[in-house]
């Protein structure tokens, strides 16, 4: 049975490969990518490259082949994601667990992406002609030297390509990318600024300052109203039958202390912008933990300054992420699953993916002008125009028809 499949996969090899075969698809490949194009195309593309080995076992080849053949079906893909118009691809090229493999074959991973990375960044070829440049993502430490310099001078060749990017995560684990991610960012937040550099505006404040505390407190109970008296919560009197508790205007310990007349203190608003060690002193100025935010961590992310992942796509059959781009993925991130193995994912495999994402894309952008429409009640003047993506939305009893 496998030899079969051997002797049908070299008689499809040699029929593509004739002239007239190969002239064809060439011309048809070419149709199906600028059809691609007139469509909304996902801007950074994600790949789990599995199944390099199994193939390699269903067709009794040597391992390292497999691998190989992985990479001829990367530098495939790399073309028809760059000719559509995808600006940042990003591949798992191989993984920190990848090292308890055997040492033979870690070895030949090691010599196989020093060599294709040279043969990437050479000038003429795939990167240089889409003008994209080399990014590998992951623990420097973790790679020979002669890899690690193979990697630098394809980064520096291909440098000055700022049309595209290619993201090698090589060796990488999400997890570690997000220890990091946080770590640099306690770095950073523990790191005194130097004050001559910051704005005259931003005076220094401590996180929790007791103003602060105290400012959280009347918002959310209510202390002053808006003409600088009592709210009606500390002017109500306390049960009949129950020893009246001392107010907290009265309590000296209290954080909301009150001024001579009677009331309460007005605070200022002091920036949270940086904060102060040790408290209250002009010492050392830090930026303030309050201002870190999701995207302080995203900021600090390998894959810092790329758009959103829109597409995460692994082979192989295999349904989990296995440690990779687990921050990246958001709520829009479309994932998709193929039973193809990586050596044989091609534009033919490619196509039906790119599809159905265009299509969910056209049908939420006409939904969510649907909507807007709907809610401002101008659908009359919605009457043949385009939606968001390019589409005319038909009209179904006076609203737009979700397509």
């Amino acid at each position: 049975m496998v030899a079969s499949s051997m002797h049908l996969s070299k008689l499809r090899r040699w029929v593509i490969s004739s002239p007239p075969i190969e002239w064809a698809l060439l011309r048809l490949r070419e149709t199906l990518i600028g059809a691609l194009r007139q469509g909304p195309i996902p801007q950074h593309v994600a790949f789990v490259m599995d199944g390099n080995r199994r193939f390699a076992r269903n067709h009794r080849i040597e391992k390292v082949e497999g691998h190989n053949l992985g990479f001829e079906a990367l530098a495939r893909i790399l073309e028809v994601c760059y000719k559509a118009g995808v600006k940042v691809v990003t591949v798992y090229a191989f993984s920190i667990e990848n090292f308890k493999r055997s040492k033979y074959e870690v070895d030949a991973l090691m010599d196989m992406a020093r060599v294709k990375l040279a043969q990437l960044s050479q000038h003429g070829d795939l990167l240089d002609r889409y003008g994209a440049s080399v990014r590998v993502l992951g623990r420097r430490d973790l790679v020979k030297p002669e890899v690690l310099e193979a990697i630098d001078k394809a980064v520096e060749l291909t440098s000055r390509n700022g049309d595209a990017i290619l993201n090698i995560c090589f060796p990488y684990t999400s997890r570690d990318e997000i220890t990091s991610a946080i770590r640099n960012t306690v770095i950073d937040y523990s790191t005194p600024l130097d004050r001559t550099q910051l704005p005259s505006s931003n005076g220094p404040r401590r996180a929790f300052s007791e103003t602060h505390i105290t400012q959280s407190i009347q918002k959310e109970i209510g202390t002053v109203n808006g003409n600088g008296t009592e709210s009606s919560l500390h002017q109500q009197q306390p049960p009949r039958g129950k020893r009246a508790t001392r107010s907290t205007t009265e309590d000296p310990s209290s954080a909301l202390k009150s001024t001579t007349n009677g009331a309460p203190e007005k605070f200022t608003t002091i920036p949270e912008t940086y904060t102060s060690y040790p408290p209250n002193s002009d010492q050392l100025i830090f930026l303030s933990p309050e201002t870190i935010t999701s995207q302080t961590l995203t900021d600090h992310m390998l894959t810092a300054g790329c758009p959103p992942l829109d597409l995460l796509v692994r082979t192989s059959g295999v349904e989990r992420l296995s440690d990779f781009m687990l921050w990246q993925c958001h709520q829009n991130t479309e994932i998709v699953f193929l039973e193809t193995l990586w050596p044989s994912f091609d534009l033919w495999t490619f196509l039906p993916v790119l599809w159905e994402w265009q299509w969910r894309m056209r049908k939420q952008g006409t939904r969510n002008g649907a909507d807007e429409l709907e809610n401002s009640g101008e659908e009359d003047e919605y009457d043949g125009a385009m939606n968001g993506v390019g589409l005319a939305a038909p009209k179904q009893n006076g609203k737009v028809k979700a397509i």
